[in-house]
């Protein structure tokens, strides 16, 4: 999509893709932004189209996710009680199709995200922007094109979704992320948006900061951490974050293994760095990897590491990540 057009136009191009006679399914790998961009995506299509179903890929595991779809009250539907072929047209989120099988089965009419382009996409309406922060502000740009003044809960969801995204405004935030807070503020509800936020996590995931601690390695500025066995990827977000507060540490690579993957999470300060450059250049070639400049993400399927790694490459899979991090991608 041209970046030149205007808002009016984007959406026009956004709704022709869709008719009365449609009932739509949006696909997210639940998190705040996903959740958000949904639930303003459904508003945006009220009484333009038959029905709207949103479902999730993913375990929904983290406090603050769950409690802002039962606070927000947002209507998810487990993919198992997913019938395709009862829908006529498929959207994707704050995703792109080779972020997950379960994306890439589908054919999309619409793909509509925020992070870097990963692979050359097709679709009738693709609106990709890796300069915004958060798809939430898209899909803010959206509303407001189309006069839609959001719900309190809506306008709530979006603020969350763009904090969250952005690091509360530290990390990969645009002057239209800042746009979009600035519009939704007065139309949020702050009461439900505290008991959002402080909805951190469980007396259970103590264990993983225990193991984080245990485990950590400290090499010039960075620190490395694998935590083994995983009940949630968000486990490693919430230590990767955690050691972030450290003035000393420059980089932070937290790793731990989540049903036969290794996930590996990528923080720095974000000064003269770019962790989405250095995860592709690291694990790229072995499985999916990357992100924005502060934040990072890969994931390496167990069974294709082993075919790459050395015969002791599963035994230490810590030093493995170290490995790979430091050499920045060269051989393992």
């Amino acid at each position: 999509m041209s970046p030149t057009r205007s808002r009016q136009e984007r959406l026009r191009e956004l709704l022709k893709v869709f008719n009365s006679k449609d009932r739509v399914l949006i696909t997210i790998c639940a998190d705040p932004d996903s959740l958000a961009s949904a639930m303003a995506l459904k508003r945006l299509l009220w009484r333009k189209i038959q029905g709207v179903s949103i479902t999730h890929f993913n375990e929904i595991k983290r406090f603050d996710n769950l409690t802002m779809i039962r606070l927000l009250k947002i209507p998810l539907v487990k993919p198992q009680e997913i019938r395709l072929s009862n829908f006529s047209k498929n959207v994707l989120l704050d995703s792109q199709p080779d972020h997950s099988d379960s994306f890439s089965a589908l054919n999309y009419h619409v793909i509509i995200d925020h992070h870097p382009l990963s692979q050359k996409l097709q679709a009738p309406f693709l609106d990709i922007r890796p300069q915004y922060g958060a798809t939430a502000s898209i899909m803010t740009e959206y509303l407001r094109a189309a006069k839609i003044r959001p719900s309190k809960s809506l306008a709530t969801a979006l603020i969350f979704a763009i904090r969250v995204d952005t690091g509360n405004f530290e990390s990969g935030v645009t002057g239209e992320d800042v746009k979009a807070f600035r519009y939704l503020f007065p139309l949020a509800d702050m009461n439900l948006l505290r008991k959002i936020e402080m909805a951190d996590m469980r007396t259970e995931d103590l264990k993983y900061f225990r193991l984080a601690l245990e485990n950590k390695e400290i090499i010039k500025g960075k620190i490395f951490s694998h935590l083994g066995q995983i009940e949630s990827p968000d486990n490693l977000v919430l230590v990767a974050d955690f050691f972030m507060r450290l003035h000393e540490i420059a980089w932070v690579v937290v790793s731990g293994v989540y049903r036969k993957t290794l996930v590996v999470v990528i923080r720095n300060d974000g000064f003269r760095k770019d962790a989405g450059t250095w995860a592709n250049r690291a694990f790229g070639r072995l499985g999916s990897a990357g992100g924005r400049r502060s934040r990072a993400r890969a994931e390496i399927l167990l069974r294709d590491l082993q075919k790459h790694s050395r015969k002791d490459g599963l035994a230490d899979l810590g030093r493995f990540v170290i490995r790979q991090f430091e050499r920045g991608g060269g051989s393992p």
